[in-house]
């Protein structure tokens, strides 16, 4: 009699695809061991052995994390600090390249629960957006295979320390000081998207975007 497979579901957010090309031409492999899926409702998904919620935007209830054996969040840093949104972003902001990425436990309050595995990638410092999504995605990629190979056979252990949350970021937070120089701004020009929340300037009643690539 064959083993009954384990039940993966990844939870994506259809309105921050960014992710979406990444995990759909991954092979994750252990095929004899887990038969997977992707979902972008979460309405849809009950039943699961383990639940991987991957920059899902809504918070989601206690209803629905009991309907699954194990729901999974990915943060990018070194936790219990830096919870919330946008969390390299304000890494980024604050000059850091050196960025650790956790694999936790969903829990009621965000991004408090237990830690199950810790990896970190490293930045040159001179990354635009696409380059700091293409990093994340294949750290998280990484994360989740660890983790995978492991399963069930893997530990987990508490947050330790107060830590701290950051707000969350919109649009507005990409906007330009034309009183300061480009290179005192780099940083937040580098955490700008070009299409969906572009850098900017205010200057005699009109606003101006600014795009930035790399040549």
């Amino acid at each position: 009699m064959s083993k009954k497979k384990t039940k993966v579901t990844f939870l994506l957010d259809k309105s921050n695809n960014w992710f979406h090309t990444y995990i759909k031409k991954t092979n994750f492999g252990y095929k004899n061991k887990y038969i997977y899926n992707i979902e972008e409702n979460h309405k849809k998904i009950k039943g699961q052995d383990l639940v991987f919620i991957l920059g899902y935007g809504r918070l989601l209830s206690n209803w629905f994390l009991k309907k699954n054996k194990l729901n999974l969040v990915i943060h990018e840093s070194k936790l219990p600090y830096d919870r919330g949104g946008a969390p390299i972003h304000y890494q980024v902001l604050k000059n850091k390249k050196k960025i650790h990425i956790c694999l936790i436990e969903a829990a009621g309050k965000i991004d408090t629960g237990d830690i199950y595995l810790i990896d970190k990638f490293k930045l040159n410092g001179d990354e635009l957006m696409p380059e700091l999504r293409e990093r994340q995605a294949y750290a998280r990629l990484n994360l989740i295979k660890k983790f995978l190979k492991k399963y069930p056979k893997i530990d987990k252990k508490k947050q330790k320390g107060k830590g701290s949350y950051n707000r969350k970021r919109n649009s507005n937070d990409s906007e330009i000081n034309i009183k300061k120089s480009i290179k005192s701004q780099f940083n937040l020009l580098r955490i700008c998207d070009n299409e969906r929340y572009p850098a900017f300037f205010k200057f005699k009643n009109q606003k101006y975007i600014l795009k930035i690539f790399k040549v």
